[in-house]
């Protein structure tokens, strides 16, 4: 029985290092991802996602596919973002207070364009996409997924690969319709092999399949003015309303193993099977509400993210098996509602200020979450950001703009237990700070 434990051990190890060797799979992964926890372009990260659902950048196809058709040029957009976080569990057991301290900074460039004039009616049809890359994870397939005796904390993490890209068009008096596509990667992984006392291998045979998952994302923005009232100034002028829904997402690992070692394990060999999630997000209904000034906005959104569906996904974990956890003891997750309000104001024909507020409560219910100890807490999220636009310069005939946005994230203080593999309780509180700054670069034509 011994001899079988090691060699599934070390079954298990091979066919997760060959996995590795051939995807690249090397930085940590979070159930949180750039869209979410921080915002995809400066202007989200400004406004604390406030205003996404009406901006007419190329992060539409993320936030809501549909405001692609408020601006009629086309845009070619590359930007960056760095987030510092120190994520903190104070905990008597541990040499410090720090989880988490490693930075996250991802690469990004999107594009928009018209494609109307591709069609005989010449119906204006805006196609966007937007990809982005974890620097430090450097692989776009980088994997981690773990338990821990120490903490680790929920949303915050490096997910190496962000990529949607989705169309809009307007349909009727100032209501646009648009839908778009998340892309996520699935792993499968199968090994067969034969292997002597000594863990000398023969025969190997490794097949390894990562296989693309598209999660749909749809939206509608209303002008109620153009729509209620064309023909004449109401009421209504200035009001816009938008929503929104993402179908949940995640992305996972599975690895199948067969190994047959001589004169210990014959055939059909030790089989072993292994799959895990390495990240998720919820399925989300957003609403949204803007006014326009002569020269400022101001609006705000609330979204429902349905987090209750993850604890069925845990079910089917053996990473972060719960099976052998007392049914009131797993881990429990709550949906949330999170409420967000930002305003901007043009100074000029050129520059613009932004900013904006939210409250995200942790959508971790239970405090008690053994072997695997998630730690979450709610958060204040606060932004404030600058563009500048110049009309004319000396090398470019179109508009070139550029966009600042900075974040901070202040994490409340929430106890948690933590229960490692031997069973011993130690009690500790979290929180944590996140300091978030992005910027980009924006050629319109």
């Amino acid at each position: 029985m011994a001899s079988t434990s090691r060699f599934s051990v070390w079954a298990l190890t091979l066919a997760v290092a060959a996995i590795s060797t051939i995807l690249s799979m090397s930085a940590s992964a979070s159930m949180g991802n750039i869209g979410t926890t921080y915002g995809v372009m400066p202007i989200d990260v400004a406004t604390a996602q406030s205003l996404s659902m009406f901006n007419d950048q190329v992060s539409a196809t993320y936030y809501n596919p549909a405001a692609l058709t408020r601006d009629e040029r086309g845009e070619l957009t590359t930007g960056m973002l760095h987030a510092e976080q120190e994520l903190r569990s104070a905990n008597p057991n541990a040499s410090g207070d720090v989880v988490s301290s490693s930075p996250s900074q991802h690469v990004l460039i999107g594009m928009k364009t018209n494609l109307g004039s591709l069609t005989r009616s010449d119906h204006p049809i805006y196609l966007g996409f937007i990809a982005g890359v974890e620097k430090y994870g450097k692989e776009m397939l980088a994997f981690d997924s773990q338990t821990s005796a120490n903490g680790q904390f929920l949303q915050y993490g490096k997910e190496p690969l962000f990529l949607n890209i989705g169309g809009a068009t307007p349909i009727w008096r100032g209501i646009s319709v648009g839908a778009s596509a998340r892309i996520t990667l699935e792993a499968t992984a199968n090994l067969n092999a034969v292997s002597t006392l000594g863990g000398e291998t023969s025969r190997e045979r490794l097949a390894v399949n990562a296989e693309p998952s598209l999660k749909t994302i749809i939206g509608t923005t209303i002008d109620l003015e153009s729509t209620f009232c064309p023909e004449s100034n109401c009421f209504l002028q200035g009001w816009e309303t938008a929503l929104t829904y993402r179908t949940k997402s995640s992305a996972a690992t599975t690895v199948d193993s067969n190994i047959i070692v001589t004169q210990t394990i014959p055939d059909p060999g030790l089989s072993l099977a292994v799959s895990t999630i390495d990240s998720f997000q919820p399925e989300t209904f957003g609403f949204g509400a803007q006014y326009k000034g002569e020269n400022w906005r101001i609006g705000g959104s609330i979204e429902q993210q349905n987090w209750s569906e993850l604890s069925k996904e845990f079910a089917g974990d053996t990473i972060k098996d719960q099976s052998t956890v007392a049914a009131d003891s797993r881990i429990q997750f709550d949906d949330t509602l999170i409420p967000r309000i930002g305003a901007e104001f043009a100074l000029n024909k050129n520059f613009s200020v932004r900013g904006g507020i939210a409250y995200e409560e942790s959508p971790l219910k239970s405090t008690r979450n053994p072997e695997i100890n998630y730690l979450d807490t709610d958060k204040i999220v606060v932004g404030l950001g600058l563009s500048a636009t110049y009309d004319r310069t000396r090398l470019l005939a179109y508009p070139i703009r550029f966009d600042l946005g900075y974040q901070y994230q202040q994490l409340q203080e929430r106890d948690f237990t933590l229960v490692d593999f031997d069973g011993t309780e130690t009690d500790v509180t979290a929180d944590g700070d996140v300091h978030v700054i992005s910027g980009s670069v924006t050629l319109k034509f």
